[in-house]
């Protein structure tokens, strides 16, 4: 064999070794709020006779259509579920080209009216959503609203969404929410996820020239340019009903369609009437189509002539000559559990869980077993192995919502709140139950009547269960003593999720700043002395969990801000969330996750855990 021969098999049966040597990855669980699955559909511009872009679709959204209408860019998740790059490909499907490979985010292509760029979105750098511009030919990318000068004030939203170009390719207009505060929502029900206030901007193309089109007070979104140039049409609603437009309650929202002069800053009402109009697009100097996304009639519309296909079809392109109209359809069947999802940390694994999952010391896995949190007001609690087999539902009432399990040490009992909870709390009792972890559906109430009580945490003896309460008056964590069931308060503010370290020394929770409305991560000792606050930046913290060595904390936070219009998701209360890690005393904070969707309630799985699951499989 020859030298190089012999050096290289060295090589690789070191490499093998060490791999071998190193053991599994850590994996991780979490959750996350948005599709299982996205598929890009083209159509004649009504959306009549409409058929999949590709014969085997990928992850794909946010189609657009180059100038000449030869190509049609399209974000895409293919090289794995949350990590979104750029691809385009011809009409026909044919073509299929990859344009960006960068691990943030990358979404809502423009091309420009030469066909030689495109602007878009990325989270590249300063992990907020920023516009950027790729040249085709080069492949080199810059970050065109990057410049210290049209950053948002600290503290404030930071974000640019949905790019478009000038006909004459002088202007890139977008919207922005830049300078918006972090705050919680009103409308239907005051809770704390974060309304989204968006205006008009346009800049030139080389970062000069930023001038706002349309003034703080609501919310606009969407631009995109009349062929002329002279105009700029856009969807309108009121910043208050930014959270209902991507939840349960997009009904109860009423937008409008509207267009500015970008010279004159002259507004005109495009449309009147009831429905979630978003996403406009001119088809002609005097025709708009766009997309009723809820309400009557809900599917594509036009301003003038006979309205378009009804159906729940989302982020509608039409061609430049107004005959073809590209679209995505979005399915919600939950993902099964443990599905492989992207991972941005090499030394890691990330899989998909249903909702609040909690191991026991041998690394049995609970969770509630709600599939869309978004969607229902139900949960069951379901038992299982770290890797999803042998599951069994050992509780379920359709009366209410089970909701975060905690293991007893000993892994013979299984706490939970069950009753109404998040917008239910208001009109619907909770109450702190057990159920024995072998399915036998042996059951006992731990409280009853108000306040409504939930979100338990088991302590590493076994002797004490802390929750939280709400309502009657009374607010905060207590500790349930189960000995003799007598109940210790522990705090009294708006506190929330706490959680045990597996040693017993420290509780982590979540607490309301009553100045400024933000939540951030706490920990305090089990008798509620020595509270610190570990998260100070701006948007929400919370979901917090343990590492299995009680070195790190998990939890999701808001602090990047919105990676899209708020009102163009679907079943997503907090679409802004990342999970994140740091060290117990709150030092070593960074992001763990960069997907545009909400990901959240993370959990590390146990040794034990993964030891039983290699175990089996050998």
């Amino acid at each position: 064999m020859k030298m190089k021969e012999c050096v290289l098999s060295l090589a690789f049966v070191c490499a093998v070794a060490l791999s071998l040597s190193a053991g599994p990855k850590q994996v991780m669980l979490m959750n996350r709020l948005g599709p299982s699955q996205m598929t890009l559909y083209i159509a004649n511009a009504d959306g009549s006779g409409e058929r999949p872009l590709f014969a085997i679709s990928g992850f794909d959204y946010n189609p657009t259509f180059s100038a000449d209408g030869k190509w049609i860019a399209f974000t895409s998740e293919r090289n794995g579920s949350g990590e979104a790059d750029l691809y385009r490909v011809h009409v026909d499907g044919s073509a299929l080209e990859r344009l960006t490979d960068d691990p943030a985010l990358d979404d809502q292509a423009a091309f420009s009216p030469d066909g030689n760029q495109i602007a878009f979105v990325s989270t590249r750098g300063a992990h907020n959503a920023s516009i950027w511009i790729l040249d085709l030919k080069t492949r080199k990318a810059r970050n065109l609203t990057g410049a210290p000068a049209l950053q948002a004030a600290a503290g404030k939203m930071n974000g640019y969404f949905r790019p478009s170009w000038s006909p004459d390719g002088q202007w890139i207009a977008f919207s922005s929410d830049r300078n918006f505060d972090f705050k919680p929502h009103d409308f239907p029900d005051p809770a704390w996820e974060h309304p989204q206030e968006l205006s008009i901007y346009v800049i030139h193309p080389d970062g000069s020239g930023l001038r706002r089109l349309t003034p703080a007070g609501v919310s606009d979104g969407s631009p995109k340019w009349s062929p002329d140039g002279k105009r700029i049409v856009f969807y309108e609603l009121p910043t208050a009903h930014t959270f209902a437009a991507r939840v349960y309650a997009q009904a109860m929202v009423t937008s409008q369609i509207v267009s500015v002069d970008v010279v004159t800053g002259a507004k005109m009402e495009e449309t009147t009437g009831p429905g979630l109009k978003v996403q406009p697009q001119y088809l002609g100097a005097d025709r708009i189509a766009y997309l009723v996304k809820a309400g009557p009639n809900a599917g594509l519309a036009f301003t003038r002539g006979a309205p378009g296909v009804e159906g729940a079809m989302r982020n509608p392109a039409w061609s430049p000559d107004g005959k073809q109209v590209v679209y995505e359809k979005v399915d919600f069947t939950a993902r099964p559990q443990n599905q492989a999802l992207y991972s941005w940390e090499p030394d890691m694994d990330a899989q998909y869980t249903d909702v609040f999952p909690r191991f026991s010391r041998d690394g049995r896995l609970a969770i509630s077993d709600i599939k869309n949190l978004a969607t229902t007001a139900t949960a069951s609690i379901s038992v299982m192995n770290a890797d999803g087999s042998n599951k069994k539902v050992v509780f379920s009432d359709k009366e209410g919502a089970a909701f975060v399990p905690t293991w007893s040490p000993d892994g013979q009992w299984i706490a939970f709140g069950f009753g109404g909870f998040f917008g239910a709390r208001r009109t619907k009792p909770a109450k702190l139950m057990m159920v024995r972890a072998d399915g036998s559906q042996q059951s006992k109430d731990l409280t009853t009547g108000l306040p409504n009580s939930g979100f338990p945490t088991w302590s590493p003896d076994g002797k004490r269960i802390v929750y939280r309460v709400w309502g009657d008056g009374e607010y905060g964590l207590r500790e349930m003593n189960l000995a003799d069931g007598s109940v210790k308060t522990l705090t009294t503010e708006f506190d929330n999720f706490p959680a045990f370290s597996p040693s017993g020394e420290l509780i982590t929770f979540t607490r309301r700043s009553a100045k400024t409305d933000d939540y951030d991560i706490f920990t305090m000792r089990p008798d509620g002395t020595d509270i610190k606050q570990l998260t100070t930046a701006p948007g929400n913290d919370s979901h917090s969990s343990w590492s299995p060595d009680g070195k790190s904390i998990l939890w999701s936070s808001a602090r990047y801000g919105f990676k899209d219009e708020a009102p163009l998701y679907d079943n997503s209360f907090q679409p802004f969330a990342q999970i994140f890690i740091m060290k117990a005393d709150g030092s070593d904070q960074h992001a763990l996750t960069y997907s545009r969707w909400e990901d959240s309630m993370p959990a590390i799985v146990p040794s034990a855990a993964q030891r039983s699951t290699t175990s089996r499989l050998d």
